[in-house]
């Protein structure tokens, strides 16, 4: 083990090898959802490492126009993950902050190839289950879901269509489609902290909307979105479920852990 690395390797000698960016809202608060995606890697037989010294994307400063303060920030995770393998990501927001608002931010200065380099190995983990073959045999019951697209993740990552691949990819699961999919839920991260009147206004359109499906599930792929909705849903007695979508399809597909 490498001092600034913890390696977890799969037993069927992976060819493949990534890191794993955990997002900060992954390490605070959703360390199953974390845990579970690294699974579905190693259940395809990938190599993961995990870089003990990463934070977060930078998002939040950025999308705060603090755009100095998050060169640092970006400039430290382009200096930690230095091999020139992919960096997986379990959340579109994220995704596209690395990939797509990393070249925004260099652009013009010494280090705009260096981002353009480090921003090509960005992957969100359903586009990279999907680019490597990963094959799932869904061994749950039949249940409805509805499925939230964070706003990052359709408009910049644009990796909606990777995530509900692997939905539909699940032979007992009914994808019903939300009539606002694509409208926001009302987090925006800091949004929900300087707007929170507008910010609950958004987030009470999109429970509606849920609840008229009639499912059993709301999936999302993104933590903060989740987190929102779900506390929300909790406060309005509202019974869907909510589930990450990498907490849900280790569910499905048998390697979660049992609680």
């Amino acid at each position: 083990m490498e001092k600034q690395n913890m390696q977890t390797h799969n037993t069927q000698n992976p060819s493949k090898k990534v890191y794993f960016f955990s997002t900060c809202i992954g390490t605070a608060a959703c360390a199953d959802t974390c845990i579970n995606a690294i699974k579905l890697l190693q259940n395809a037989g990938v190599e993961v490492i995990f870089k003990k010294d990463q934070t977060c994307c930078g998002q939040p400063t950025f999308n705060s126009g603090y755009y100095e303060e998050t060169k640092k920030v970006a400039l430290h995770n382009m200096n930690l993950f230095e091999q020139d393998i992919p960096i997986i990501l379990p959340s579109g927001s994220c995704t596209g902050m690395l990939r797509v608002d990393y070249i925004e931010l260099f652009e013009g200065t010494e280090h705009e190839e260096r981002a353009r380099k480090f921003c090509s190995r960005i992957y969100e983990l359903s586009e990279y289950l999907i680019k490597i073959g990963a094959n799932y045999e869904d061994k749950g019951a039949p249940v409805s879901i509805t499925w939230h697209s964070n706003c990052h993740a359709l408009r910049v990552a644009r990796c909606v269509d990777s995530a509900k691949t692997l939905l539909r990819s699940l032979k007992n699961v009914n994808l019903v489609e939300l009539e606002r999919e694509e409208e926001c839920c009302g987090f925006g991260g800091t949004f929900s902290v300087k707007e929170p009147e507008v910010s609950n206004a958004m987030v009470s359109r999109k429970i509606a909307d849920i609840k008229a499906r009639n499912v059993e599930y709301i999936i999302a792929g993104d933590a903060g979105c989740g987190l929102n909705i779900s506390g929300a849903m909790k406060k309005q007695g509202v019974g869907v479920k909510y589930m990450h979508l990498y907490d849900f399809l280790a569910t499905r597909i048998g390697i979660a852990d049992s609680k």
